[in-house]
């Protein structure tokens, strides 16, 4: 194609979901509505790890750090979506789009790493628990978080930068609520071929190794639990890896068919459907899960609100 009988794109015109106002107002409550529990109850975890002592330890650290990618992962995204809700035109410079891909997916591959960090934890907690306050010592837990978040934003490193030097041509419209890697690609006048190629591969890596040495240590852990003799104790293994599983299993499920795929076969309006549940839902099944599953952060967060109510109830007495 020849670029000097081009106009450069400059910014590009969200589409997000079509229909009638009423359905993409209907939409955007919804949405708010999730969004909001889940900064509410991300920060929430993060306030009671903080805040009690009990739960400093490698599973809870990790939980907190967990929530906290959670919250700038959904901000990444949501903001765009619930403005492509009630506004006809949504746009975003070629370099905000930019920024929010490489944003986007570094939080994507951080949590990838964190919960195969998380997953391990579990499998040494269980498999191996004499030896577990040796393995997963602090040192080795802050390690292990500061790893996942520094792999995170390395992985979609150089993918953005090449997706920065692509020129833009028109049309303008990006069929979708966020800069998604495909949707990008289509907009280009440029040859994307190795663009895509390297993207689709470190997304792939980086998803399946993370999956692998998730369901590698949960396969150990079934094992596990398999073997123990009494019933009890049985069902009170499972229990501390039940919530993490769950979380796993809808957060894999859907990156897995949206990103682990030829990128020829992608579908855009199935594209859109499966973004909201890994950018809007699974942010808010993480507190959800963590807090009405757990005994432990739940009498935490009674003992917190307890702390609070007293100190609360002293200083008005003393006024």
């Amino acid at each position: 194609m020849n670029m000097a009988n081009q106009t450069r794109v400059t910014e590009f015109i969200f589409l997000g979901f079509s229909g009638m106002l009423y359905l993409r107002l209907a939409l955007f409550v919804m949405f708010l509505t999730v969004y909001l529990l889940s900064l509410m109850g991300n920060t929430l975890i993060i306030f009671i790890v903080l805040m009690d002592s009990t739960l400093q330890t490698p599973m809870y650290i990790f939980l907190g750090n967990l929530s906290f990618l959670e919250i700038w992962y959904t901000t990444a995204t949501v903001p765009k979506l619930l403005a492509t809700c009630v506004s006809r035109v949504v746009t975003i410079s070629v370099s905000g789009c930019v920024a929010q891909y490489y944003f986007f997916f570094s939080m994507g591959a951080t949590e990838c790493i964190m919960l195969a960090v998380m997953a391990y934890d579990r499998y040494l907690a269980i498999c191996s628990p004499l030896r577990y306050s040796l393995l997963m010592r602090l040192p080795v837990c802050l390690r292990f978080a500061a790893g996942s978040w520094v792999g995170g934003f390395v992985a979609p490193l150089l993918p953005t930068i090449l997706i920065s030097y692509l020129d833009f041509c028109g049309p303008q419209k990006i069929n979708h609520f966020f800069c998604d890697s495909d949707p990008i690609f289509k907009l280009s006048c440029s040859d994307t071929f190795l663009v895509e190629a390297l993207g689709y591969t470190c997304s792939s890596v980086v998803i399946l190794s993370s999956f692998l040495l998730t369901m590698s240590s949960y396969g150990h852990i079934v094992v596990t639990i398999i073997r123990l003799s009494s019933r009890e104790a049985r069902k009170k293994t499972f229990s501390t890896c039940a919530s993490h599983l769950t979380v796993v299993t809808i957060y894999y499920g859907t990156i897995i068919f949206a990103y682990v795929r030829p990128p020829a076969k992608y579908n855009f309006t199935m594209g859109k459907v499966v973004s909201v549940i890994y950018c809007v839902v699974t942010p808010l099944v993480n507190p959800l899960v963590y807090t009405l599953r757990n005994k432990d952060v739940k009498k935490a967060f009674r003992k917190v609100l307890t702390r609070k109510t007293l100190l609360l109830t002293k200083s008005t007495q003393e006024i």
